[in-house]
């Protein structure tokens, strides 16, 4: 990556701090990160502060553009009512006003501009509002009917990009994993919260979730590298991949592994809504932060709205098993790039690392 500049974009998300560590650690490679608050760890970039939903600071930022080769487009604005806000028309222009901005700032300073990565996922398939057409391909199983500021986003990159020099990548990752604190979407800390609560009763770790349904997931390191290798391969030009860790999983086969990285028992299944539940655990999760001397922020700041994604992901309220949500990697592995991951090993790395960067008990 030497003489490349790299800009990310949401560098304080989950996929966009995965990213600063990626390129941080290749080195010869500037890398500039895009947020509103500044990254817990920056790997070497630099952090430029910017709310891009305002044209005149993404404006104002653009002597710190100048030059990027290479855009991580990992921003994302979410409702305060996660769910619901995927199909909320406010969210859907926000979004779509972000990136907007965001290129007319960047694209007229950066002649040198080789490739922008874009994120969507799974509601790219509307699996947000009906069962998934089993695998889920690319081209092929996508719901443009249902309103997306996925559709808008890239819409938008397909119409600027028409005869420019540099590409697009989209990248659709399923259920990512990963370690960033106040993510939308990031299951280690409410889980990790909800384990240490339970421990600190005497208790086994109970599964909260509802009924199965069969599922993947997708390491966050891993689709950072994906992320990378979109921006130098010419399979990946202006082309669309589903990212996942290469098998399937449901939560209550990994749940004892889960329980064994956080050095706990596995329990029985006890339905219970983290969203809800999560007020009364504000006093005892400051108290547990000062008697094991975490670095790991307030509950609201530590968490946001990923109990309410916890809640989602594990299907809290369902009695029936869930139709399966499946996506088909052959495409990106057919073009090159064909890293897999066990979702166990991948649960249990980050748990460990949590609790070893004392972010958890």
């Amino acid at each position: 990556m030497a003489g490349r500049k790299v800009v990310v974009a949401g560098a304080t998300g989950l996929v966009g701090n995965a990213a600063l560590r990626h390129f941080g650690a290749l080195g010869g490679c500037e890398v500039v990160a895009l947020s509103r608050r500044k990254p817990r760890e920056l790997h070497g970039a630099r952090h430029v502060p910017i709310d891009l939903t305002i044209s005149a600071q993404c404006a104002g930022a653009a002597t710190e553009l100048q030059g990027t080769t290479h855009l991580t487009y990992a921003a994302l604005y979410e409702a305060p009512n996660l769910i619901d806000g995927w199909l909320d028309p406010n969210q859907i222009r926000t979004n779509d006003l972000m990136l907007r901005n965001l290129m007319a700032a960047l694209e007229p300073v950066a002649p040198q501009l080789r490739h922008v990565a874009l994120l969507q996922g799974t509601k790219a398939y509307g699996v947000h509002v009906r069962p998934l057409i089993v695998p889920a391909r690319e081209g092929r199983s996508e719901m443009y009917e249902q309103p997306n500021f996925y559709w808008a986003q890239e819409n938008f990159l397909r119409e600027l990009q028409q005869g420019k020099a540099w590409h697009w990548s989209i990248l659709r990752p399923v259920l990512i994993i990963g370690l960033a604190m106040g993510g939308a979407m990031d299951l280690i800390p409410p889980l990790g919260v909800y384990a240490a609560m339970l421990r600190k009763q005497g208790r086994p770790l109970d599964y909260p979730g509802g009924a199965a349904r069969v599922s993947q997931a997708v390491d966050v390191d891993l689709l950072a590298r994906a992320i990378a290798w979109s921006g130098e391969a010419d399979a990946a030009r202006n082309q669309v991949f589903n990212v996942t860790n290469g098998d399937v999983f449901t939560w209550e086969n990994i749940w004892p592994a889960i329980a064994d990285a956080l050095e706990m028992k596995p329990g029985d299944a006890v339905p219970l809504s983290l969203a809800r539940q999560y007020p009364a655990w504000i006093a005892p999760w400051d108290e547990l932060r000062r008697r094991h001397n975490l670095i790991s922020p307030d509950l609201e700041a530590f968490v946001d709205l990923s109990f309410q994604y916890a809640d989602y992901s594990m299907r809290h309220g369902q009695t029936q098993s869930g139709p399966p949500s499946i996506v088909s990697t052959v495409k990106i592995n057919q073009a090159g790039f064909t890293e897999m991951m066990d979702t166990e090993a991948m649960f249990q790395k980050w748990f460990r690392q949590a609790r070893t960067l004392r972010l958890l008990p």
